[in-house]
Formats: structure tokens, sequence, C-alpha cells
């Protein structure tokens, strides 16, 4: 027989896990362009509190090489580089990535949930391509999420379909 003390550490640690069950993902896609010179898009995908304007970052795609020569191009995406790239040490742990050549890849978020304030939040993907151009996209979403969303923007140029996902 199961005691009462028991069941309700069951149910108390089975109600914790779900309160933070939150997730964040984002589909992003990297068109194909038919250019004569072509470099993978640098990429940074981060997240601004509405209110307090507190960053938070959630992926650094750039060209990572031994001698850092690649970092020089990180301050191609302006808004991230003037908002928070300038201050940071990059690579960073967990957040850095190398870029990706054209095609459909999903962002996985929940590294990030945590660190998030309530509240209106701005979630921005901007890109940059060495030889090539720039844009920047925005979705606006609320936090902690109420219900499943899926929101979606269009790029036009350097970005396509963007997909961002919230589950409670």
């Amino acid at each position: 027989m199961v005691s009462v003390k028991r069941l309700f550490i069951a149910l108390v640690t089975g109600l914790c896990v779900n309160a933070q069950a939150t997730e964040l993902s984002i589909t992003l896609e990297i068109p194909s362009m038919n250019v004569a010179e072509y470099h993978n898009p640098y990429v940074a995908v981060w997240i601004m509190h509405s209110a307090s304007r507190e960053i938070t970052n959630g992926t650094v795609w750039y060209q990572i090489d031994e001698n850092a020569e690649g970092e020089k191009w990180l301050k191609d995406m302006r808004l991230w580089w003037r908002r928070t790239g300038r201050s940071l040490d990059v690579p960073i742990d967990g957040v850095t990535a190398a870029t990706h050549k054209p095609g459909t890849y999903n962002i996985d978020l929940n590294h990030i949930t945590g660190e998030l304030k309530p509240g209106p939040n701005q979630l921005y993907i901007e890109a940059a391509r060495e030889v090539g151009g720039r844009e920047l996209l925005s979705v606006e979403f609320d936090w902690p999420v109420q219900q499943a969303q899926s929101l979606t923007v269009q790029g036009e140029t350097e970005l396509g379909d963007i997909v961002v996902t919230l589950q409670p």
C-alpha cells in the first residue's frame, strides 16, 4: 500500500516537472541562392524582454576557425552585435556553432527558457553573409506560454520560412 506521504511527494514532483515543461523551438530555413560567390550566412537568434530589454542568446552560427578570423564578420549582424554581441567572448559554450548551408534547420531553445522573464518578449533572427546581404526578422510572444502556439514569419532574402513553436 502506498503511503500518503509518498503519494503527496509524487504528486508535487509531477506538478513541478509539468510547470517547467514549456518548450521553445524554431524551424529556420536558409534559402538556396544562385549567386557567383556564396558564403554560408552567420545567424544569431536571441530573445529580448520588452520591458527590461534584457537579452538572452539562443544560438549564434559563425565561421569557427583556429585563428578566430571568422569572428570579424560577427559585427555584420548589426542589431545583435550592438545589443549583446560586442560584449561577449566567443565561442560561447552551448550557444555558438558553425555556419550552415542552405536547408531547413530545427533549433531547440529549451536550454534558455529558464532565463526568460515573464511578460512580452521579442525573438529576433538575424542573418548576414560575407559578400551578401543582411536580414532581420522578429516575432513577439508572451512568456510563460499559456497555450500551444505556432508563430510564423517569412524572410525575403537571407532567411526563408521561420516557424516559432511554443508549447506549455
